[in-house]
Protein backbone atom coordinates (compact mmCIF):
# COMPACT_ATOMS: atom_id res chain seq x y z
CA UNK A 1 0.00 0.00 0.00
CA UNK A 2 3.00 2.42 -0.26
CA UNK A 3 1.84 3.47 -3.49
CA UNK A 4 -0.89 5.37 -1.76
CA UNK A 5 1.54 7.13 0.01
CA UNK A 6 2.95 8.97 -3.28
CA UNK A 7 2.37 12.38 -3.43
CA UNK A 8 1.63 14.23 -7.18
CA UNK A 9 0.75 17.93 -7.02
CA UNK A 10 0.66 18.26 -3.24
CA UNK A 11 -1.52 15.17 -2.83
CA UNK A 12 -1.11 11.50 -2.04
CA UNK A 13 -3.02 8.88 -4.69
CA UNK A 14 -5.04 8.44 -1.58
CA UNK A 15 -5.87 11.97 -1.16
CA UNK A 16 -6.60 11.76 -5.26
CA UNK A 17 -8.63 8.50 -4.11
CA UNK A 18 -10.69 9.84 -1.81
CA UNK A 19 -11.64 13.01 -4.02
CA UNK A 20 -12.97 10.57 -6.65
CA UNK A 21 -14.44 7.95 -4.01
CA UNK A 22 -16.69 11.70 -2.33
CA UNK A 23 -17.56 12.89 -6.11
CA UNK A 24 -19.01 9.54 -6.97
CA UNK A 25 -21.08 8.42 -3.97
CA UNK A 26 -21.83 12.68 -3.72
CA UNK A 27 -22.88 12.13 -7.09
CA UNK A 28 -25.24 8.92 -6.49
CA UNK A 29 -26.83 10.67 -3.56
CA UNK A 30 -27.72 13.46 -5.41
CA UNK A 31 -28.89 11.49 -8.66
CA UNK A 32 -31.38 9.02 -6.42
CA UNK A 33 -32.68 12.11 -3.95
CA UNK A 34 -33.73 13.45 -8.05
CA UNK A 35 -35.02 10.84 -8.96
CA UNK A 36 -37.59 10.33 -5.99
CA UNK A 37 -37.96 14.14 -5.76
CA UNK A 38 -38.91 14.40 -9.36
CA UNK A 39 -41.33 11.51 -9.57
CA UNK A 40 -43.12 13.08 -6.61
CA UNK A 41 -43.67 16.28 -8.06
CA UNK A 42 -44.49 14.98 -11.16
CA UNK A 43 -47.14 12.76 -9.31
CA UNK A 44 -48.49 15.51 -7.70
CA UNK A 45 -48.20 17.96 -10.47
CA UNK A 46 -50.36 15.74 -12.96
CA UNK A 47 -53.13 15.55 -10.13
CA UNK A 48 -53.04 19.39 -9.71
CA UNK A 49 -52.17 20.61 -13.11
CA UNK A 50 -51.00 24.36 -11.87
CA UNK A 51 -48.38 26.20 -13.33
CA UNK A 52 -46.98 26.77 -10.07
CA UNK A 53 -45.96 22.98 -10.09
CA UNK A 54 -44.38 23.13 -13.43
CA UNK A 55 -42.27 25.64 -12.30
CA UNK A 56 -41.24 23.33 -9.23
CA UNK A 57 -40.67 20.87 -11.04
CA UNK A 58 -38.51 22.80 -14.01
CA UNK A 59 -36.73 24.20 -10.68
CA UNK A 60 -35.53 21.39 -9.58
CA UNK A 61 -34.54 19.73 -12.86
CA UNK A 62 -32.79 22.95 -13.91
CA UNK A 63 -31.68 24.58 -10.85
CA UNK A 64 -31.85 22.55 -7.72
CA UNK A 65 -29.80 19.18 -8.96
CA UNK A 66 -27.48 21.29 -11.03
CA UNK A 67 -26.81 23.64 -7.67
CA UNK A 68 -26.69 19.75 -6.23
CA UNK A 69 -23.75 18.53 -8.85
CA UNK A 70 -21.04 21.67 -8.23
CA UNK A 71 -21.96 21.82 -4.61
CA UNK A 72 -20.49 17.82 -4.21
CA UNK A 73 -17.41 19.46 -6.64
CA UNK A 74 -16.67 22.13 -4.74
CA UNK A 75 -16.66 20.43 -1.36
CA UNK A 76 -14.88 17.35 -2.94
CA UNK A 77 -11.69 19.74 -3.80
CA UNK A 78 -11.54 20.47 -0.26
CA UNK A 79 -10.48 17.02 -0.08
CA UNK A 80 -6.99 18.25 -2.14
CA UNK A 81 -4.43 20.47 -1.04
CA UNK A 82 -4.17 23.34 -4.17
CA UNK A 83 -2.02 26.16 -4.30
CA UNK A 84 -3.54 29.71 -4.83
CA UNK A 85 -3.43 29.63 -8.33
CA UNK A 86 -5.74 26.46 -8.27
CA UNK A 87 -7.47 27.54 -5.93
CA UNK A 88 -8.04 30.77 -7.40
CA UNK A 89 -9.51 29.16 -10.33
CA UNK A 90 -11.95 27.51 -8.54
CA UNK A 91 -13.12 30.07 -6.36
CA UNK A 92 -13.74 31.90 -9.87
CA UNK A 93 -15.51 28.99 -11.12
CA UNK A 94 -17.94 28.81 -8.51
CA UNK A 95 -18.17 32.55 -8.22
CA UNK A 96 -19.32 31.95 -11.53
CA UNK A 97 -21.68 29.34 -11.43
CA UNK A 98 -23.47 30.92 -8.18
CA UNK A 99 -23.88 34.59 -10.39
CA UNK A 100 -25.27 32.97 -13.04
CA UNK A 101 -27.37 30.06 -11.24
CA UNK A 102 -28.67 33.04 -9.16
CA UNK A 103 -29.28 35.32 -11.95
CA UNK A 104 -31.53 31.89 -13.53
CA UNK A 105 -33.30 31.47 -10.73
CA UNK A 106 -34.17 34.98 -10.70
CA UNK A 107 -34.73 34.96 -14.21
CA UNK A 108 -37.34 32.09 -13.71
CA UNK A 109 -38.83 33.80 -11.14
CA UNK A 110 -40.12 36.80 -13.15
CA UNK A 111 -40.93 34.90 -16.35
CA UNK A 112 -43.07 32.62 -13.94
CA UNK A 113 -45.14 36.09 -11.95
CA UNK A 114 -45.53 37.52 -15.04
CA UNK A 115 -47.08 34.17 -17.06
CA UNK A 116 -49.21 34.29 -14.20
CA UNK A 117 -50.38 38.26 -14.91
CA UNK A 118 -50.81 37.53 -18.62
CA UNK A 119 -53.07 34.89 -18.70
CA UNK A 120 -56.52 36.74 -19.65
CA UNK A 121 -54.67 39.61 -20.79
CA UNK A 122 -55.16 40.74 -24.96
CA UNK A 123 -52.67 40.76 -27.56
CA UNK A 124 -51.46 44.47 -26.23
CA UNK A 125 -51.07 43.27 -22.70
CA UNK A 126 -49.29 39.72 -23.26
CA UNK A 127 -46.68 42.23 -25.58
CA UNK A 128 -46.13 44.91 -23.01
CA UNK A 129 -45.78 41.52 -20.18
CA UNK A 130 -43.10 39.78 -23.03
CA UNK A 131 -41.22 43.83 -22.81
CA UNK A 132 -41.79 43.76 -19.04
CA UNK A 133 -39.76 40.33 -18.75
CA UNK A 134 -37.22 41.25 -21.28
CA UNK A 135 -36.36 44.50 -19.18
CA UNK A 136 -36.14 42.62 -15.87
CA UNK A 137 -34.21 39.65 -17.29
CA UNK A 138 -31.85 42.50 -18.69
CA UNK A 139 -31.40 44.37 -15.34
CA UNK A 140 -31.25 40.87 -13.47
CA UNK A 141 -27.94 39.66 -15.72
CA UNK A 142 -26.84 42.87 -15.88
CA UNK A 143 -26.47 43.13 -11.53
CA UNK A 144 -25.38 39.61 -12.22
CA UNK A 145 -22.45 40.98 -14.49
CA UNK A 146 -21.31 43.43 -12.18
CA UNK A 147 -21.55 41.33 -8.76
CA UNK A 148 -19.56 38.49 -10.53
CA UNK A 149 -16.55 41.43 -11.62
CA UNK A 150 -16.24 42.61 -8.20
CA UNK A 151 -15.89 39.01 -6.70
CA UNK A 152 -13.12 38.10 -9.18
CA UNK A 153 -11.71 41.66 -7.97
CA UNK A 154 -11.99 44.00 -11.43
CA UNK A 155 -12.53 47.44 -10.18
CA UNK A 156 -16.20 48.25 -11.39
CA UNK A 157 -16.16 51.93 -10.17
CA UNK A 158 -15.05 53.06 -13.75
CA UNK A 159 -16.75 50.71 -15.94
CA UNK A 160 -20.03 51.22 -13.90
CA UNK A 161 -19.56 55.14 -15.14
CA UNK A 162 -18.52 54.42 -18.54
CA UNK A 163 -21.63 52.34 -19.03
CA UNK A 164 -23.64 55.39 -17.60
CA UNK A 165 -22.50 57.68 -20.07
CA UNK A 166 -22.77 55.35 -22.80
CA UNK A 167 -26.73 54.99 -21.96
CA UNK A 168 -27.05 58.35 -21.61
CA UNK A 169 -25.51 58.37 -25.46
CA UNK A 170 -27.79 55.70 -26.32
CA UNK A 171 -30.58 57.16 -24.96
CA UNK A 172 -30.55 60.65 -26.61
CA UNK A 173 -30.00 58.74 -29.75
CA UNK A 174 -32.67 56.72 -29.79
CA UNK A 175 -34.95 59.58 -27.67
CA UNK A 176 -38.44 59.12 -30.37
CA UNK A 177 -37.68 55.58 -29.78
CA UNK A 178 -37.84 55.60 -26.15
CA UNK A 179 -40.28 58.10 -26.00
CA UNK A 180 -43.21 55.65 -27.97
CA UNK A 181 -42.11 52.61 -26.08
CA UNK A 182 -42.62 54.36 -22.36
CA UNK A 183 -45.99 55.85 -24.74
CA UNK A 184 -46.94 52.18 -24.98
CA UNK A 185 -46.14 51.17 -21.71
CA UNK A 186 -48.81 54.08 -20.27
CA UNK A 187 -51.68 52.99 -22.77
CA UNK A 188 -51.10 49.21 -21.14
CA UNK A 189 -51.17 50.35 -17.79
CA UNK A 190 -53.54 53.59 -18.06
CA UNK A 191 -55.99 51.67 -20.09
CA UNK A 192 -57.29 54.86 -21.99
CA UNK A 193 -58.29 52.54 -24.72
CA UNK A 194 -58.37 48.63 -25.79
CA UNK A 195 -58.21 46.90 -29.07
CA UNK A 196 -61.71 47.00 -30.28
CA UNK A 197 -62.47 50.52 -28.92
CA UNK A 198 -63.51 53.80 -31.34
CA UNK A 199 -61.88 56.37 -30.92
CA UNK A 200 -61.18 60.06 -31.86
CA UNK A 201 -57.91 61.46 -30.82
CA UNK A 202 -56.73 65.15 -32.63
CA UNK A 203 -57.42 64.32 -36.35
CA UNK A 204 -57.39 60.05 -36.23
CA UNK A 205 -60.33 58.69 -36.03
CA UNK A 206 -60.80 54.82 -36.18
CA UNK A 207 -61.76 51.63 -34.46
CA UNK A 208 -58.56 50.07 -32.62
CA UNK A 209 -57.04 46.55 -34.47
CA UNK A 210 -53.40 46.69 -32.76
CA UNK A 211 -51.29 48.36 -29.77
CA UNK A 212 -47.62 47.89 -30.56
CA UNK A 213 -44.48 48.63 -28.84
CA UNK A 214 -44.08 52.07 -31.53
CA UNK A 215 -47.29 52.41 -33.04
CA UNK A 216 -51.29 52.02 -32.74
CA UNK A 217 -53.16 50.99 -35.84
CA UNK A 218 -56.54 52.09 -36.56
CA UNK A 219 -59.15 50.83 -38.73
CA UNK A 220 -60.91 53.99 -40.20
CA UNK A 221 -64.56 54.04 -41.41
CA UNK A 222 -63.47 54.71 -44.68
CA UNK A 223 -61.97 51.02 -44.49
CA UNK A 224 -58.10 52.09 -44.61
CA UNK A 225 -56.19 51.84 -42.03
CA UNK A 226 -54.03 54.43 -39.84
CA UNK A 227 -50.89 53.91 -37.80
CA UNK A 228 -50.76 56.47 -35.26
CA UNK A 229 -47.58 56.97 -33.29
CA UNK A 230 -48.13 55.96 -29.64
CA UNK A 231 -46.84 59.35 -28.77
CA UNK A 232 -48.85 61.43 -30.70
CA UNK A 233 -52.00 59.29 -29.35
CA UNK A 234 -51.25 59.61 -25.46
CA UNK A 235 -50.06 63.59 -26.27
CA UNK A 236 -53.57 64.01 -27.62
CA UNK A 237 -57.01 63.99 -25.73
CA UNK A 238 -58.70 60.98 -26.52
CA UNK A 239 -62.62 60.33 -27.27
CA UNK A 240 -63.50 56.47 -26.46
CA UNK A 241 -66.80 55.86 -27.74
CA UNK A 242 -66.43 51.96 -26.30
CA UNK A 243 -67.30 53.05 -23.03
CA UNK A 244 -69.91 55.07 -23.92
CA UNK A 245 -73.18 53.92 -22.06
CA UNK A 246 -75.85 56.13 -23.55
CA UNK A 247 -75.67 59.22 -26.13
CA UNK A 248 -77.33 62.55 -25.57
CA UNK A 249 -78.91 64.03 -28.47
CA UNK A 250 -79.92 67.95 -28.89
CA UNK A 251 -81.60 69.77 -31.60
CA UNK A 252 -83.51 73.15 -32.47
CA UNK A 253 -86.77 72.98 -34.37
CA UNK A 254 -87.55 76.27 -36.64
CA UNK A 255 -91.32 76.52 -36.85
CA UNK A 256 -92.69 79.56 -38.61
CA UNK A 257 -94.06 82.33 -36.88
CA UNK A 258 -97.46 82.23 -37.96
CA UNK A 259 -97.63 79.15 -35.67
CA UNK A 260 -100.37 79.81 -33.10
CA UNK A 261 -99.73 80.38 -29.03
CA UNK A 262 -102.15 77.64 -28.16
CA UNK A 263 -100.77 75.15 -30.47
CA UNK A 264 -96.81 76.50 -29.62
CA UNK A 265 -97.90 75.16 -26.21
CA UNK A 266 -98.90 72.08 -27.04
CA UNK A 267 -95.47 71.68 -29.05
CA UNK A 268 -93.17 70.21 -26.08
CA UNK A 269 -95.96 67.65 -25.50
CA UNK A 270 -96.37 66.29 -28.69
CA UNK A 271 -92.23 66.21 -28.58
CA UNK A 272 -92.27 64.18 -25.40
CA UNK A 273 -94.91 61.79 -25.77
CA UNK A 274 -93.31 61.08 -29.26
CA UNK A 275 -89.67 60.60 -27.07
CA UNK A 276 -91.50 58.76 -24.38
CA UNK A 277 -92.98 55.91 -26.62
CA UNK A 278 -89.96 55.26 -28.88
CA UNK A 279 -87.15 52.22 -27.16
CA UNK A 280 -84.35 52.67 -25.34
CA UNK A 281 -84.72 56.49 -24.77
CA UNK A 282 -85.41 58.69 -22.38
CA UNK A 283 -86.54 62.27 -22.48
CA UNK A 284 -84.92 65.25 -20.90
CA UNK A 285 -86.53 68.61 -22.32
CA UNK A 286 -88.39 70.20 -24.73
CA UNK A 287 -88.94 74.22 -25.00
CA UNK A 288 -89.97 77.31 -26.65
CA UNK A 289 -86.57 78.27 -26.16
CA UNK A 290 -86.27 81.57 -27.98
CA UNK A 291 -87.24 83.88 -30.96
CA UNK A 292 -85.19 83.52 -34.22
CA UNK A 293 -84.76 85.90 -37.05
CA UNK A 294 -86.87 83.80 -39.41
CA UNK A 295 -88.70 81.22 -36.62
CA UNK A 296 -89.54 80.14 -33.36
CA UNK A 297 -86.96 77.83 -31.51
CA UNK A 298 -87.96 74.28 -29.88
CA UNK A 299 -85.23 72.88 -28.17
CA UNK A 300 -85.13 69.27 -27.89
CA UNK A 301 -82.96 67.39 -25.61
CA UNK A 302 -83.34 63.66 -25.30
CA UNK A 303 -81.32 60.07 -24.26
CA UNK A 304 -80.10 57.11 -26.28
CA UNK A 305 -79.74 54.15 -24.10
CA UNK A 306 -76.80 52.87 -25.82
CA UNK A 307 -73.02 53.63 -27.05
CA UNK A 308 -74.33 51.89 -30.65
CA UNK A 309 -73.62 54.48 -32.98
CA UNK A 310 -75.88 52.50 -35.54
CA UNK A 311 -78.83 51.57 -33.00
CA UNK A 312 -78.48 55.90 -31.90
CA UNK A 313 -79.11 56.41 -35.57
CA UNK A 314 -81.85 54.17 -36.01
CA UNK A 315 -83.83 55.61 -32.69
CA UNK A 316 -83.12 59.55 -34.67
CA UNK A 317 -84.36 59.04 -37.71
CA UNK A 318 -87.72 56.86 -35.98
CA UNK A 319 -87.97 60.07 -33.38
CA UNK A 320 -87.46 62.69 -36.64
CA UNK A 321 -89.75 60.59 -38.75
CA UNK A 322 -92.13 60.79 -35.85
CA UNK A 323 -92.43 64.84 -35.79
CA UNK A 324 -92.94 65.07 -39.36
CA UNK A 325 -96.24 63.50 -38.97
CA UNK A 326 -96.99 65.19 -36.02
CA UNK A 327 -96.52 68.81 -37.32
CA UNK A 328 -98.10 67.28 -40.54
CA UNK A 329 -101.53 65.93 -38.86
CA UNK A 330 -101.61 68.91 -36.31
CA UNK A 331 -100.75 71.70 -39.12
CA UNK A 332 -97.08 73.09 -37.75
CA UNK A 333 -95.19 74.04 -40.96
CA UNK A 334 -91.21 74.47 -40.03
CA UNK A 335 -90.06 77.46 -41.19
CA UNK A 336 -87.59 78.53 -43.97
CA UNK A 337 -84.86 81.25 -44.43
CA UNK A 338 -87.14 83.89 -45.91
CA UNK A 339 -86.99 87.28 -46.49
CA UNK A 340 -89.66 90.02 -46.58
CA UNK A 341 -88.90 92.83 -48.87
CA UNK A 342 -91.15 95.48 -48.85
CA UNK A 343 -91.40 97.91 -51.51
CA UNK A 344 -92.56 101.29 -50.59
CA UNK A 345 -93.91 104.56 -52.69
CA UNK A 346 -91.19 107.25 -52.73
CA UNK A 347 -91.74 110.01 -50.80
CA UNK A 348 -93.89 112.76 -52.15
CA UNK A 349 -91.74 115.66 -53.25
Amino acid sequence: MEFLGKTYFHNTLLDFGIFLGAIAVGFALVFAFGRIALKRIAARHEKMQTLYGEWILSGVKRYVLPSAYFAVFYFSTRILTLDAKLMKVVACVSTMFAVVMGAMVFSSLVAYFFEKLSRGKDESGALAIKWLVRIAKGVIWGLALILFLDNIGVKITSLVTGLGIGGVAIAFAAQSALTDIFCFFTIFFDKPFEIGDFIIAGDHMGTVEHIGVKTTRLRAIGGEQLIVSNTDLTGSRIRNYKTMQQRRVSFTLGITYDTPADKLKEIPNYIREIVEQTEDTTFSRAHFASFGTYCLNIEVVYFVLSGDYDRYMEINQRINLAIKECFEKHGVSFALPTTLVQIAPPAQQ
